[in-house]
């Protein structure tokens, strides 16, 4: 099935910095690109199917939301908390998610295609079928996670080597 992208609620651009917004928001579709999330609580959201492109989200709560088909593409989620967020399918094409936490977190044929993953901690996580190509994982903590089918051409492995 493709993900058919309904016009949700439009927060292009808005600045939302610090907000602790109410646990399971409902933000399906809705159209955050180049939003100021920086350090927003959204533990728990509905975000299936948002457009996050270029979204500044540093140290944002992330923990449990729901990201399935979501955009994040040139997002800066530096030390954000993504454990156990579901990021199936999500557009995560050149996200910056050094020092974050994704532990636990479903990122089932994700496309994290030039991604900056230095020092995350994806202990856990469901890479199954990820596109990783050329990403960094410089120290990443990848313990227990899930690699099956996960494409890892080019990709900088976190003792520095990159895997061919």
């Amino acid at each position: 099935m493709i993900w058919k992208r309904k016009p949700g609620v439009n927060l292009q651009g808005v600045n939302l910095k610090g907000a602790n917004l109410k646990k399971d928001l409902d933000l399906r579709r809705a159209d955050l690109r180049a939003a100021n999330l920086e350090g927003v609580n959204l533990g728990g959201a509905n975000l299936t199917g948002a457009n996050l492109e270029g979204a500044h989200m540093w140290w944002a709560n992330l923990s449990n939301a729901k990201l399935e088909f979501a955009n994040l593409s040139v997002a800066a989620l530096f030390e954000a908390n993504l454990s156990n967020a579901n990021l199936r399918k999500a557009d995560l094409r050149v996200v910056w998610l050094s020092n974050a936490n994704l532990a636990g977190a479903n990122l089932r044929k994700a496309d994290l295609n030039n991604a900056t993953l230095i020092k995350a901690n994806l202990e856990g996580a469901n890479l199954t079928g990820a596109n990783l190509t050329d990403a960094n994982l410089t120290g990443a903590n990848l313990r227990g996670a899930g690699l099956s089918d996960t494409n890892l051409t080019g990709a900088t492995m976190p003792n520095g080597e990159i895997f061919s």
